[in-house]
């Protein structure tokens, strides 16, 4: 469809806002649009995102211009939207098949264990992206659940990295050894640095929360537990750059 030529007072029938999952920031917003996968329904934009966003990736929703307050209230308090806020669909979920597709190079991922900060999260899916990673596996529970917090964070990286929600951790780590990945959990107190633990092979990376860590079931489900060496003046790194350095470490 094409941008209505005429900038809004206010974005038109607000109640739309309560029907669908609002994503918002500029890179978000540009992922949404170029996943196929995304159903997207409304977007509500400035004049700079629209320019911004262009008219190809536009062609796919119905979208009006509308100044930035009123871009803000159909977004939670504080959001940072940058002028661009689209009303969509969650993604469909998918399966670990779906995800660990057959491919010619080495697989990496990462299990989050009970990391339920939409920022961390973001910025692990963030990080995912950048290094190529083949999925996110999290918990169908006590994880981040799809938010416009969590995609802002992301930047872009939730409709570009598989996020897949899965009932039991532990399971998943069964199904991922029987997959012939090395499975590799960080910890404070771990055995060998992470630069001794990862295989050649394809490799999952699990970290939990930064509060209660790894759970005990999940711990006993891996091969290797690892730590990242760092100065004794801190006590831990924050998990999400946590996520990069083992990400960066698996991926050299």
């Amino acid at each position: 469809m094409t941008r209505n030529r005429k900038a809004l007072a206010r974005p038109s029938d607000p109640a739309r806002a309560r029907t669908g999952l609002w994503l918002y920031g500029v890179h978000a917003v540009r992922a949404a649009l170029a996943n196929p996968r995304r159903t997207v329904l409304r977007a509500v934009l400035s004049e700079r995102a629209a320019n911004e966003l262009g008219s190809a990736l536009l062609m796919r929703v119905r979208h009006e211009i509308a100044p930035s307050e009123a871009i803000a209230r159909l977004l939670p308090p504080g959001s940072v939207h940058q002028g661009a806020a689209l009303c969509c669909e969650p993604l469909p979920r998918l399966s670990l098949d779906d995800a660990l597709t057959t491919t010619s190079r080495r697989r990496v991922v990462l299990v989050l264990d009970q990391i339920a900060d939409p920022h961390n999260t973001g910025a692990i899916l963030r990080s995912a992206a950048a290094f190529a990673a083949a999925a996110v596996i999290v918990q169908d529970r006590h994880a981040a659940p799809e938010s416009g917090a969590l995609a802002k964070a992301a930047s872009g990286a939730l409709d570009i990295v598989p996020y897949v929600e899965v009932v039991n951790i532990a399971r998943a780590l069964d199904d991922l050894a029987e997959r012939g990945f090395f499975r590799v959990a960080l910890a404070g107190d771990g055995d060998a640095p992470l630069r001794d633990c990862v295989s050649d092979g394809d490799v999952a990376l699990v970290l939990g929360s930064e509060g209660s860590g790894i759970r005990r079931l999940v711990r006993e489900r891996c091969d290797r537990i690892a730590f990242i060496p760092i100065s004794d003046k801190m006590e831990s790194l924050n998990v999400s750059n946590a996520a990069a350095i083992a990400l960066y470490e698996a991926c050299r």
